[in-house]
């Protein structure tokens, strides 16, 4: 769909302008983030995304709205696996509750300027080699295969090379400073473990770009429609950490969906030259596939509920040079 150039940097000014709003007014004092506010804010965030089909719909029609959702959907549902990794290192640092939402909201700042990075590049690199669709494609195959049989995610940021170049670079104190990500001590200014976890989420973030944004392309090749349902989905996944961080032991079927839901989505790229599936039957399968693991995952651990995996390290982990 044609956009004129003055929509992008809208559209950008708008998320952060609705950051702005997040950290100065409605989270201006660190605190933690209950369940209860988490679901306020996680049905807010999700009428905004959701929202946003309607103006893409009066704009331009309903196959562009279907796009959007299907985008929206796919890069939601990855948010969700990544809910795991994220408390898995703020297990690992002892992040204090009350400072998580600020790094995940800053986190969201470095995670809309790597998306606009990789979403260029890969919308460039189909325009100019046709053939890189079946190297996407394969791509989500992979990813989707290795998501299925690669065991349990494990975090290790003190094998992290952005934030070993950070300790080399500036000294890290040893424990935390309010939600401050500098301190000064004698006189020596100093990052908090603060900013070596946002450092680690940022990279790590970057990581699960790789995988989402090819995944979105395979449903729109139209570079605004994946920003946007990126930009959204991310929004609302700061929220959906603090609602659903606690129960993530119970999805247990959910990594198998969404390994499903990449394989899916790798084979329609890799056939779209033979069959051009509809994005609203391509959006019913994901649908299903999302629902079903999640319902299935619900229904067995309500009679059997695995023990909540254990988060592991401690604050020294994130010291300088301990």
């Amino acid at each position: 769909m044609e956009v004129d150039l003055w929509v992008w940097p809208a559209f950008i000014a708008l998320i952060f302008v609705f950051l702005a709003l997040d950290l100065l007014v409605f989270h201006r004092e660190a605190h933690e983030i209950g369940i209860k506010e988490a679901f306020y804010w996680s049905i807010a965030w999700t009428i905004l995304g959701v929202g946003f089909a309607g103006v893409i719909y009066a704009w331009h029609g309903s196959d562009a709205a279907g796009e959007y959702i299907a985008g929206y959907v796919i890069e939601r549902a990855l948010s969700v696996d990544n809910i795991f990794v994220f408390a898995l290192i703020f297990g690992y640092f002892s992040v204090p509750a009350a400072y998580q939402h600020r790094v995940l909201a800053w986190g969201i700042i470095g995670a809309v300027v790597f998306r606009i990075l990789f979403i260029a590049a890969g919308a460039s690199l189909l325009e100019t080699f046709h053939w890189m669709i079946y190297v996407f494609g394969a791509f989500l195959v992979f990813t989707g295969a290795r998501m299925a049989f690669g065991g349990e995610v494990e975090v290790h940021p003190e094998n992290n090379f952005v934030l070993k170049l950070m300790r080399r670079l500036i000294p890290v104190s040893s424990e935390y400073h309010g939600s401050n990500f500098f301190t000064r001590q004698a006189g020596v200014l100093m990052a908090t473990p603060l900013l070596a976890v946002l450092v680690t989420i940022e990279t790590t973030d970057i990581v699960f770009a790789v995988d989402s944004i090819p995944a979105v392309f395979a449903v729109t090749d139209d570079p605004f429609i994946v920003f946007t349902s990126n930009a959204f989905a991310i929004l609302g996944m700061r929220v959906l950490y603090f609602l659903l961080a606690g129960a993530m032991h119970r999805f247990i079927y959910l990594k198998a969906g969404l390994a499903i839901v990449l394989v899916f989505v790798g084979l329609k790229m890799l056939t779209e030259e033979v069959y051009h599936m509809p994005i609203y039957l391509s959006l019913g399968v994901i649908f299903a596939v999302l629902i079903g693991a999640i319902g299935l995952s619900l229904i067995v651990t309500s009679k059997n509920p695995p023990p909540p995996p254990s988060q592991p390290g401690e604050l020294d982990h994130a010291a300088a040079g301990h």
